[in-house]
């Protein structure tokens, strides 16, 4: 599913013109981009739960030429499904 279709399915199921849900959508977005990026929990209950995870520096290789390479650190969202979720699934 793209961004377009997700807002046209939440205005749909919120009976909502698409405007509004493309608004909404780009607040929860920028809202958890913000969140993380300062290193907080975005949990959302039978959902799930968005964090930040810091990935430590490492050395990589590169394939093409076998040449070590230095990685650097970074943080990476990562995303836990919640029970109700992983329930629905199945």
């Amino acid at each position: 599913m793209t961004k377009a279709e997700m807002i046209d399915a939440i205005a749909a199921k919120a009976d909502v013109p698409k405007a509004a849900s493309e608004k909404v959508l780009k607040a929860f977005i920028d809202v958890v981009k913000e969140e993380l990026g300062k290193g907080e929990k975005v949990t959302l209950v039978g959902f799930g739960t968005f964090y930040a995870v810091e990935r430590p520096a490492r050395t990589g290789r590169n394939p093409r030429t076998g040449e070590s390479i230095d990685i650097a650190a970074s943080n990476v969202p990562k995303f836990k499904p919640g029970k109700a979720l992983k329930d629905s699934l199945n």
